[in-house]
């Protein structure tokens, strides 16, 4: 490394958010770039560990030790070559990737890790800002014929592998745009669409093709597909939403998620929403059921959409604010999160299940809840839930969001016009070279492993072109991760 002693002299400094009270009132990005010389500074603390387990923890295999040599070098033009050596969207991770890599960073054992993901966040920028990025060109072709179907981050991954192998590939998207969750599941405030274009934009000039509001299985029936295109790889994810089937479910004022998401990204894009059908928080009282990332960005939406009161509530206990003994390093431990979102107000609560939906003139007005605790019980190797006595209690709302995960793919249309079949969780079954139960047929991201993260997303479709291409040539010269 250029600077053998970085990590001793300089402290880590992340990114700092815009204020709370300029962020809420519109859907522009919550943070603040960061000046490159800053990044060329926070970069010089990664100490070019013997075994970077950075490395091993990124789904995706970053070269991270080494392109934050050449960003603290300041040579931008290197480090974004081995950037997007492993990576296809590296603009996006560096927005919304939960870092894996920094919770395994060695640094991590005794200080605080390197800020891997702003260092990649900052190659990137400085790579469209210098004009370093450009378009593919593709030598030969090899005269195949793919079809992505589903343009999240998966199947825009494997379509981008593809045709730099020299297939040529179409990308089929039912929605009116490509992007799949980075379009319409993300929030504007972490990932403005404008950068999912540039970097789409550049593909339609590397030769991909991008044909959007077709609906394969529908308005393109399966067996068209297999006829027309010499490989197919299905990527449309795991869009099945897990529901809360208890009393009251039915009354008007309880959306999923994805819904909820997806239409605020809409009215943001421009889009006009007929007013029957609109999902608005504004001067309500709104309640997220669920504690994960889905559920931050629906108390972020909820926010800027002008609640009254934004509860957000979890059914699990309240994780540890640091490592727990039982999760040490490098893994991933299981932390209090909190986000950009958590920090602009409202309140949440752990440890509470809901009972029962309450309404009047069939629209929501209460939620009944009740403690519970995890504790051990003989012959069971994992806490179990139980409700804590005399605990009832009720929670005003207005609003409900559901944001408790997905089950698995959509399984009719065209998963039941292929006759695929499904694994254990309901999952289309793929083996490890991604190959479906039908000939010439692959899969990919959380269709094919359930839902996960973005980067985990990137990494299937990256894995799954390398094996699609040594399908259709005998083998391949696309890296396997």
């Amino acid at each position: 490394m250029g600077e053998d002693r970085g990590f001793l002299k300089l402290g880590r400094q992340s990114s700092h958010y815009r204020d709370i009270c300029e962020r809420v009132g519109d859907f522009k990005e919550v943070y603040k770039a960061r000046p490159e010389n800053q990044s060329q500074e926070q970069a010089s603390r990664c100490m070019d560990c013997s075994t970077p387990f950075c490395h091993w923890a990124c789904p995706i295999g970053n070269y991270i030790p080494e392109w934050n040599d050449y960003i603290f070098r300041g040579n931008w033009k290197k480090a974004l070559a081995l950037l997007e050596a492993t990576n296809n969207l590296p603009e996006i991770t560096g927005r919304v990737c939960p870092a894996l890599c920094e919770y395994a960073c060695v640094l991590g054992l005794n200080d605080e890790p390197v800020t891997i993901r702003e260092d990649e966040l900052a190659a990137i920028e400085a790579g469209f800002k210098n004009g370093l990025i450009k378009p593919y060109h593709v030598e030969k072709r090899t005269g195949r014929k793919v079809a992505v179907v589903g343009s999240g981050p998966a199947g825009l991954s494997c379509a981008a592998q593809l045709n730099r192998a020299g297939h040529s590939v179409t990308v089929f998207e039912r929605d009116n745009k490509p992007g799949g969750i980075l379009r319409y599941g993300i929030p504007d405030f972490k990932l403005e669409k404008h950068i999912l274009d540039r970097r789409i934009d550049i593909w339609k000039k590397e030769g991909v093709i991008f044909k959007t509001g077709v609906n394969v299985g529908v308005d393109y029936p399966a067996g068209k597909l297999l006829s027309d295109f010499d490989a197919i790889c299905l990527a449309g994810g795991s869009r099945v939403p897990r529901d809360l089937k208890i009393e009251g479910r039915q009354l008007n004022g309880i959306y999923f998620a994805m819904d909820y998401l997806t239409q605020s990204n809409r009215r943001v894009a421009g889009e006009n929403i007929p007013e029957n059908d609109l999902i608005d928080a504004k001067g309500k009282q709104v309640v997220v059921i669920g504690g994960g990332d889905s559920g931050a960005d629906c108390v972020g939406t909820a926010h800027r959409q002008g609640a009254s009161c934004v509860v957000q509530i979890e059914v699990m206990p309240r994780p540890a604010e640091c490592r727990p003994v039982d999760q040490p390093w490098p893994n991933y431990p299981m932390i209090l999160k909190v986000s950009s979102s958590h920090e602009e107000g409202g309140q949440r609560h752990w440890q509470v299940l809901t009972k029962r939906f309450i309404g009047e003139d069939n629209h929501l007005r209460k939620l009944s809840c009740v403690k519970v605790e995890f504790l051990p019980e003989k012959g069971k190797t994992c806490p179990v839930m139980k409700e804590v006595a005399k605990s009832e209690f009720e929670i005003s709302a207005d609003m409900v969001i559901l944001a408790v995960g997905f089950l698995h793919p959509e399984q009719g249309g065209l998963l039941n016009e292929l006759n695929l079949k499904f694994d254990a969780r309901g999952n289309v079954l793929a083996g490890d070279n991604y190959l479906t139960s039908v000939k010439n047929v692959f899969s990919a991201g959380d269709m094919r492993r359930g839902q996960s993260l973005v980067v985990w997303a990137i990494a299937e479709g990256r894995r799954c072109a390398y094996f699609m291409d040594k399908y259709l040539m005998g083998q391949s010269n696309l890296p396997v991760i």
